[in-house]
């Protein structure tokens, strides 16, 4: 993401000198030149100010805010401010208030506290929308667009309840088709006429009943979740397609939240310029999964490299414990950030605010209001090192041959289904195979059902739930020309509907992995099962625990590498492989303990001769990125002590400390090294 008027890393964040008196900026100016910071996220919740009565606009303190920046070296990510309509909006057009799941309407408050199907709130952000940008559209100190902030609620009011009708009708078509979609002779739910068509909330079709979340109708309430990600996703683009006409060659963006399940990103993607994301790990987060967070932004755009638009540079406040980042991890995260893909390391917020519930939410400035910390101290050393990297890095990519697959509506589909057990949790599924690569230091690209999976030599399907159109053709086509498929239990079962494939499962899925599954056990959290190993391959050998479900699976044509230990079905097989094509698909029947997974995943690299990128100690992480023939490597300690990393005979260049650098070398305690080759 070279940026033409600022060709280096953005090195800032969030800041909100409307919450400040004028006396200060001059100050934080001083201090974010000595932080080295270069770009500001400005305006982001500021719409009561720009607009303080309904068509009157004053931009004076954001002018002034602007001019600042760019006088004083610095550039503006420019926020829309649409993520928090005025109280007097509110009081206005209640309209925009929304509906909860539970049949509340709210009272004015918070932030995206709005309908996202409200014709005002449309309405009035479009204008202000269109006010900002023909305003700051030639400003010197503009770099990019902030839309919004952290979409994603979902509203069950009359109003959307109009727009999901609707929304139906272009998706369906007909009644007919949408009754034999929903499978609403189920219950006596036959609906003739449109206007019977009702949200499921829990007033209708949804429920909680403390130990769950669920719904009695599937097919609609996953269809809801497409229309609510949708209803937002409008929001966004309404506000998108005007700053695209005004100014075209600025890039756009919003802040996206990882594994945040009300929204389809890769849906998103599609209609952002670049992917920025909030990246708030606890201290007791484990690496893999912050590293898995970063490839699934970026492979939102297949690849693309990302923003990374916030992260704490010192504490949450929001967590339920709080702990302060110690010394060396905001840097050693923010690299981590990096080599994974990003091209911008930013941070919430640049000052801390005064007052409100953010107020011990971490800071450049903290509450001291100078440059004497310990914090501040790290921020200004990494923007120097950032600073020295200049765009030497940027737009680089990372190359990898085997693919997640991580589907959003499949995540959806899976936690709505009702059983067979509610510990059967999506994300936890796609954490513990991606982090078997993590641990070998095999990069891994987090894709969708719809990608290409012709670039990859391994793509890994954990609980593949749902099989949309398509998919297993693909799928097919991909193991027939010599690829290799993994999926796992509670896989195949049902199509875009979750609708049950009939003729047995895994439904489509079933002639690729040569299997017939007849039943599938759910254990209770203290029962085991067993995987014992019919014949050793690589280092699998003996028996491995298993629990959660246990399919119970029948041989067509694939072959058994390991057998259930007990229960009625021992004996029966527990993992498979089937010879299709060229290629190879296998079978997961149970979940497994972590160990029998890191050696499954060894193997099948040993297969197709895939390797890791650097043999390197424990809790030492390693990638590389890709640059016009130029390879950077990425070397990451995440131990508390120094390591002993062997660089091989060749000197490379270590950007970080300017050194030439082979063989032997010790990496400190928390540290990274950046090898140029």
């Amino acid at each position: 993401m070279v940026n033409p008027k600022l060709p280096a890393f953005f090195y800032g964040g969030d800041y909100n000198p409307e919450q400040w008196p004028e006396e200060i900026w001059q100050e934080d100016m001083r201090l974010f030149k000595l932080a080295n910071i270069n770009v500001a996220t400005v305006a982001v919740f500021s719409w009561a100010l720009l607009e303080p009565s309904e068509g009157q606009y004053d931009f004076t303190w954001l002018d002034k805010v602007m001019d600042m920046l760019y006088e004083n070296g610095m550039y503006a990510c420019l926020a829309t401010s649409t993520a928090a309509q005025p109280a007097w909006m509110s009081k206005k057009y209640p309209g925009i208030l929304p509906v909860t799941i539970d049949g509340q309407k709210r009272d004015h408050g918070c932030r995206v506290n709005f309908c996202p199907n409200s014709f005002d709130y449309r309405r009035a952000s479009q204008a202000l929308v269109r006010q900002l940008a023909l305003r700051y559209k030639d400003h010197p100190a503009l770099v990019a667009w902030h839309v919004g902030n952290e979409y994603g609620t979902y509203c069950y009011c009359e109003n959307c309840a109009k727009a999901f009708r609707q929304w139906l009708k272009e998706r369906y078509g007909s009644l007919e088709e949408l009754n034999k979609r929903w499978y609403t002779n189920f219950w006596g739910h036959t609906i003739y006429d449109w206007d019977e068509i009702v949200p499921p909330s829990h007033l209708s079709e949804t429920f909680s009943r403390g130990y769950m979340e669920g719904t009695y109708f599937q097919g609609m309430a996953i269809d809801y979740n497409r229309f609510m990600s949708d209803s937002s996703l409008a929001c966004y683009k309404g506000e998108y397609d005007i700053i695209k006409e005004i100014t075209p060659d600025m890039p756009v963006t919003t802040n996206l939240m990882g594994t945040f399940k009300p929204l389809d990103y890769f849906s998103w993607a599609k209609h952002m310029d670049v992917i920025s994301w909030d990246n708030y790990p606890s201290n007791k987060a484990v690496m893999s999964n912050i590293a898995m967070r970063h490839d699934l932004m970026r492979g939102l755009k297949a690849g693309q490299p990302f923003m990374l638009m916030e992260q704490t540079p010192s504490q949450q406040n929001w967590q339920p414990y709080n702990g302060l980042k110690r010394p060396g991890i905001m840097r050693l995260w923010s690299y981590q950030a990096v080599a994974h893909g990003a091209d911008t390391v930013m941070f919430f917020q640049l000052r801390q605010s005064r007052g409100a519930c953010e107020k011990y939410h971490g800071a450049v400035i903290s509450h001291a209001g100078h440059e004497n910390t310990r914090v501040f101290r790290e921020v200004s050393q990494l923007g120097e090192e950032l600073k020295k990297l200049g765009d030497k890095i940027l737009d680089s990519r990372i190359n990898a041959r085997v693919a997640i697959i991580f589907d959003w509506e499949n995540w959806w589909v899976t936690e709505y289904s009702s059983g067979p057990s509610i510990d059967l949790k999506y994300v936890p599924q796609i954490e513990k195979y991606y982090k078997a690569f993590y641990d070998m230091n095999i990069p891994v690209d987090m894709i969708n059902e719809d990608a290409d999976f012709s670039g990859y030599d391994v793509v890994i399907a954990p609980l593949m739930y749902m099989v949309k159109p398509g998919v297993n053709g693909r799928l097919e086509d991909f193991v027939k020309n010599g690829g290799t498929f993994v999926t796992t239990f509670f896989s195949g079962l049902v199509n875009e509907n979750d609708l049950v494939v009939m003729g047995g499962y895994p439904g489509q899925l079933r002639q690729l992995l040569g299997i017939w599954v007849e039943e599938t056990d759910a254990l209770f959290p203290d029962m085991k099962n067993s995987i014992i190993i019919n014949r050793p391959f690589g280092n699998l050998h003996g028996q491995y625990q298993c629990g959660l479900l246990c399919d119970i699976v029948h041989l067509e044509g694939a072959q058994a590498l390991g057998a259930y230990g007990s229960d009625f079905y021992a004996g029966m097989p527990a993992i498979t492989v089937n010879d299709f094509g060229s290629g190879k698909a296998y079978y997961v029947a149970s979940d497994p303990e972590d160990a029998f997974v890191k050696e499954f995943v060894r193997y099948i690299c040993d297969q197709k001769s895939i390797k890791p990128i650097m043999d390197v100690p424990a809790n030492v992480e390693v990638t590389q990125r890709i640059k016009d023939n130029t390879v950077f490597i990425f070397i990451l300690n995440h131990n508390e002590h120094a390591v002993m990393v062997d660089l091989g005979p060749q000197v490379q260049h270590e950007l970080l400390s300017d050194k030439y650098l082979s063989g032997a070398s010790v990496i400190p305690a928390r540290g990274v090294f950046i090898l140029e080759s």
